[in-house]
């Protein structure tokens, strides 16, 4: 099958195929007298495997290694569940730093009056260069004058 059809049968872009093949992921596609790639259905096998392996988030060094596990038939699953657990890890990091900034986006919306005003916590930590974290606390502590407390304007 060509580029095409192997890209529609695996649910990878040919663009993506082809960078697979540069980086070492698939083995370069066989060539048909035309000079276009070939590809079998072992071809699609690998590349469904490494688009489900990218669902997972895994890196490319990952997906390599869990390919050539896959191909191994001699291999310690221990490897593989070792590599799984490694990106669990990752996954979990990840959510806690997405929960952190959702945690401070909530936060500065709250604290942003969200009306004809123009001074914005949200605006102010983008272009101060702070950390999601420094704003956080800075809006936080930010004291309110009398004008504030009274429902003047800040």
């Amino acid at each position: 099958m060509n580029i095409g059809e192997a890209s529609k049968a695996s649910g990878v872009s040919a663009k993506m195929i082809r960078h697979y093949e540069s980086v070492g992921l698939i083995q370069p596609a066989e060539r048909a007298e035309s000079g276009y790639r070939v590809y079998s259905s072992s071809d699609v096998s690998t590349l469904r495997f490494i688009r489900r392996a990218r669902d997972l988030n895994f890196s490319m060094e990952k997906i390599g290694q869990l390919l050539a596990l896959w191909r191994d038939r001699g291999r310690a699953s221990a490897d593989v569940k070792r590599i799984a657990m490694e990106q669990v890890e990752m996954l979990e990091a990840r959510m806690r730093e997405l929960e952190e900034m959702a945690g401070t986006l909530r936060h500065l919306a709250r604290n942003c009056h969200g009306d004809g005003r123009p001074d914005c916590p949200i605006i102010g930590s983008l272009s101060d260069g702070s950390t999601a974290a420094e704003a956080a606390v800075r809006t936080r502590r930010r004291p309110q004058n009398a004008l504030t407390k009274v429902g003047g304007i800040r």
